[in-house]
């Protein structure tokens, strides 16, 4: 009686550990220092003042527009992502085998049972396998970010980066993008297309009870991961 409650009170515990890892790992932090605000370098202000409107080292030229173009400069991205990818494969392997022997004679006399002759051997073997597998996948993101000039390439382009956290009603989303921008993609009004940044990487997720509701839980990943035997 004592050993079963010593039992009952071990599994107990061991259920409390892992319920309270479960959710100390749902609140885990979704902002990443990388992603982190760059701060804007401050003009360069020369000590002469030649008497014109126009100063020489002012931030912006004369007639310069407002894109994005200095370290700590903010820029808008259309997200405009749209991927479809198809899969499929077939495979069909078959192989057989005939192996015939005459069958020998004993003192001239061939060995037979009930007139069947007991040394001719006749050995055939098939093997077949066939298999199919297919696959569709299809993803879109649309929407916008605003991001920040993180650091100006030798050749003028703009390596950029933010993100973007939204919280409602307990259920956390985070959008990270970073890429690097040329210039002349760069639209009037700050904009540019996401198709037009080189080494785009975007990240959509959160946390929350409904990516929990879409997790599958550990033994679920158990049998459908490959340390499965069948």
């Amino acid at each position: 009686m004592y050993s079963d409650f010593r039992f009952l009170l071990r599994a107990l515990s061991l259920l409390l550990v892992i319920a309270l890892g479960t959710g100390c790992a749902s609140k885990i932090g979704l902002r990443n220092p990388a992603y982190a605000p760059i701060p804007a370098q401050p003009p360069v202000v020369l000590g002469k003042d030649n008497g014109a409107i126009y100063q020489e080292g002012m931030r912006a030229g004369l007639f310069a527009d407002t894109q994005a173009r200095n370290v700590g400069d903010i820029l808008t991205i259309n997200l405009v992502e749209n991927t479809t990818a198809t899969r499929s494969a077939a495979t069909a392997t078959a192989k057989e085998n005939t192996i015939s022997t005459e069958a020998p004679s004993v003192a001239g006399d061939e060995v037979t049972l009930n007139g069947r002759n007991l040394l001719e051997n006749d050995v055939n073997a098939s093997r077949e396998f066939s298999g199919e597998g297919s696959s569709d996948r299809s993803s879109s993101l649309k929407g916008t970010i605003t991001v920040t000039v993180a650091q100006v390439l030798p050749n003028n382009n703009l390596l950029v980066r933010g993100e973007r956290l939204i919280s409602v009603n307990g259920d956390n989303e985070f959008l990270r993008f970073t890429g690097i921008v040329r210039p002349q993609d760069v639209r009037p009004d700050n904009t540019v297309e996401s198709g037009r940044v080189a080494h785009a990487q975007i990240s959509f997720g959160g946390q929350g009870s409904i990516n929990d509701a879409n997790r599958i839980g550990w033994l679920g990943r158990f049998f459908q991961g490959d340390g499965w035997p069948f």
